[in-house]
């Protein structure tokens, strides 16, 4: 009997070390969104493993990394939402956690990799007590956040530029 891709799929969390593997992934994920590479800071790296230290400290930070045969093949960030606001509510009303840099390398693509990865984060921030989950997805993966289940909210914007 054939063992599929998603059965051999390891989903494991994080480990410090592995920050610059989040970082790689969050930058690829932005130009995979299309954003230039001229609009990304040039000390990327730097800027990202000195947020997810603070985040490890601050928000509860998690990290999640998708394995196949030795091999990372995707990662998901998540954490208490620090909010663009003062936070007046009572936790048990409303503790929100946010999932970002959701990432599955090209190749691995479309085989139930990202729905783990977001499974693990998702089940993290419910056991942190978190009574909702935010996160902003891209066109491409819009399909599957509304599968599992998100909401569409109501966040509007305007471009500026």
């Amino acid at each position: 009997m054939k063992v599929s891709m998603q059965e051999n799929i390891n989903i494991r969390v994080a480990n410090p070390q592995e920050n610059y593997l989040i970082a790689k992934h969050l930058y690829l994920m932005w130009q995979d969104i299309g954003v230039p590479k001229d609009s990304i800071e040039s000390n990327w790296l730097e800027i990202t493993e000195e947020y997810i230290d603070k985040a490890r400290q601050q928000l509860f930070y998690q990290a999640f990394l998708a394995e196949l045969n030795n091999t990372i093949v995707g990662s998901v960030s998540c954490q208490i939402f620090a909010g663009l606001y003062p936070n007046i509510l009572k936790p048990e009303y409303r503790k929100r956690g946010y999932i970002w840099g959701v990432y599955v390398e090209p190749d691995y693509r479309r085989q139930g990799i990202a729905k783990k990865l977001v499974g693990e984060a998702i089940a993290y921030l419910k056991s942190i007590d978190c009574t909702q989950v935010t996160l902003h997805g891209s066109p491409q993966g819009k399909p599957l956040y509304s599968h599992l289940g998100f909401d569409e909210n109501n966040e509007m914007k305007l471009d500026l530029s």
